[in-house]
């Protein structure tokens, strides 16, 4: 039972006590373990055999969550858990997953509505029943009818990044099996696309029954979909499905090819070796003459592309957009690396809505290894996080200053700030304050629902503001939680080449914001992007290969991406540009 199942876990058992009425009190202790531990950098079973440490030593676990925790470790359920699952219907954690609903307005309608799926909600929608509800009314009819295709998507495919946690333990899981020679995981996950609907895994060996029978022990599997000779689907606790194929090693090449994907790169390869007699399909590549096929590769993807003159293309690459394009031209872009960035450009501390403070941001990303960083707190809009107003933004960059003295030369803390985008136009704090800063995003928070057009006014304004270094997450989507506002991006970057400025790639995978394709589009525009954790902890700094991956499927290099050059480099662009 690893600490993202645990956590998992507790944020059902929350949902589910809130769903009931329970005690708030209940149901925030359960939310606050879950964040502990999904939070924690070591496995808590480390923490459990440690006969100098307990889980009450860490902040939010008390005596009770901690002897739920040790019961999900040593036995891997919790009849508490088990109990409110037999109480609730299971549907119901689907609805409580529309945007604007939650787990009190779901028991109101599973209550007054008698709604427990989504196809009933959306029924009961389409009628009108819903508004009638104290609470609801027409527009919020409208807006949880519009949601319930994000939550079907919802449970359907989940963050590449929660997908990856699941392709982890399955690899360290079959690391063990000494019957497999190789191992590659293929489909949507190892092309790095944003959300993941299952997960392929392609092996080789000589006993594929004693393979299944490992892959059958995986701890978070929770039941057999399919078992045969080469072929066997698990399902795991939350939903996800794991195909595993065992694969004869002249044909490892061509399956990891085929089963990647995708289907339209796919279908250009097909097309390319019919012209030269070939077919390629998972088992390898064949001349074929007449009726006579002949095995001629496969056991590598080198191989198999060897045989069309194509090289070996980047996974995250393989859309069919433009990489045959690329290749013909011999110009396939080296893509982006992790190792490339230098620094982050947007991140949180207790100022505002964070969980750390500067200087722990700061420690924690001399020790990742970056160069510098911006501090970027929200601005005063952003009361709910508690946004710095003109006094106590000027406080934090004296602050800053005086870290900076202290740091030297091998780091370097900008003066930063996230400042809103106001409903009306114009920034939310003034420009002198502004022009004082090293580093400003701007970002919509409010107003999300406006008309099109107004949207694009307020960031193109932002945009012409000379005091504006970037624009933050600049569709404002949540993926599989709320769809990008409407926007005119022609618009947004017509004014940001006008007036040399960055866009941000937002690194985190509720967000991955532009996506690849508006990713490529500003790349086309000659935009430098900005990748950039918007991190609230030391944690969230690890969000930063998300965005990476994110820029690779555009098709980035080093030099398309801002903060892959130095401080003193980037404000050369910077000024530049201005």
């Amino acid at each position: 039972m690893n600490n993202a199942r645990i956590a998992d876990i507790f944020d059902e058992i929350g949902d589910l006590l809130e769903f009931q009425a329970a005690n708030p009190f209940r149901v925030r202790a359960y939310r606050n373990g879950a964040r502990v531990i999904g939070d924690l950098t070591e496995p808590v079973a480390v923490v459990l055999q440690d006969t100098e440490r307990k889980l009450t030593d860490l902040d939010g676990i008390g005596k009770d969550l901690a002897e739920k925790i040790a019961m999900l470790v040593e036995t891997g359920q919790l009849e508490q858990h088990q109990k409110l699952l037999n109480e609730v219907p299971s549907t119901v954690l689907a609805v409580m997953r529309v945007p604007g609903l939650g787990p009190k307005k779901a028991a109101a309608l599973y209550k007054e509505l008698n709604i427990a799926t989504l196809d009933q909600l959306k029924a009961a929608c389409e009628a009108e029943k819903v508004r009638e509800l104290k609470g609801f009314g027409a527009k919020a009819e409208q807006a949880i009818l519009h949601g319930i295709s994000i939550a079907a998507a919802a449970n359907q495919r989940i963050y590449w990044a929660k997908a990856d946690e699941v392709a982890h333990a399955m690899r360290e899981h079959l690391a063990a099996c000494k019957r497999i020679e190789k191992l590659e995981l293929a489909g949507s996950y190892r092309r790095g696309k944003e959300t993941v609907g299952d997960l392929d895994v392609l092996v080789v060996s000589e006993n594929p029954s004693e393979v299944m029978e490992w892959f059958a022990a995986f701890e978070d599997a929770a039941e057999t979909i399919v078992s045969g000779g080469t072929k066997m689907s698990i399902r795991t606790h939350k939903g996800l499905q794991i195909d595993l194929r065992v694969v004869p090693a002249e044909s490892f090449g061509a399956a990891s090819q085929y089963f990647t994907g995708s289907k339209d790169h796919n279908v250009i390869v097909r097309g390319l070796a019919k012209q030269r007699g070939l077919k390629i399909n998972e088992y390898g590549v064949y001349r074929v003459e007449g009726d006579k096929e002949t095995y001629i590769a496969g056991a590598t993807e080198e191989d198999v592309y060897a045989t069309l003159d194509l090289p070996v293309f980047p996974p995250e690459l393989r859309e069919a957009r433009k990489e045959f394009d690329w290749a013909e031209a011999n110009e396939l872009p080296e893509l982006i690396d992790v190792k490339d960035i230098r620094g982050d450009l947007h991140m949180h501390t207790t100022a505002t809505d964070g969980r750390a403070t500067l200087r722990e941001m700061t420690d924690a990303a001399r020790s990742r290894g970056l160069k510098y960083i911006a501090i970027t707190d929200h601005s005063k809009r952003v009361s709910m996080a508690m946004g710095l107003d003109e006094t106590r933004v000027l406080e934090q960059w004296a602050m800053i200053d005086e870290l900076n003295e202290e740091l030297g030369k091998d780091f370097t803390v900008l003066k930063g700030i996230e400042c809103d985008i106001l409903e009306k136009g114009g920034m939310d704090l003034p420009d002198d304050v502004l022009a004082q800063a090293d580093w400003v995003l701007a970002s919509v928070h409010y107003g999300q629902q406006q008309p099109r057009q107004q949207i694009t006014d307020r960031i193109v304004e932002a945009i012409e503001n000379p005091n504006v270094t970037a624009i933050a997450h600049p569709t404002g989507r949540l993926i599989n939680r709320r769809e990008a506002y409407e926007i005119d991006l022609d618009a947004v970057f017509a004014a940001t080449v006008e007036h040399g400025k960055l866009l941000e790639l937002n690194a985190n995978p509720a967000r991955l914001d532009l996506n690849d394709v508006y990713c490529a589009a500003a790349k086309a525009h000659g935009i430098p992007i900005v990748i950039n954790t918007d991190a609230h902890s030391t944690e969230g700094l690890d969000c930063l290969p998300y965005g990476v991956l994110q820029a690779r499927r555009a098709g980035l290099t080093k030099a398309d991406v801002a903060n892959t050059r130095t401080w003193r480099q980037l404000k050369q662009l910077i000024g530049g540009r201005r």
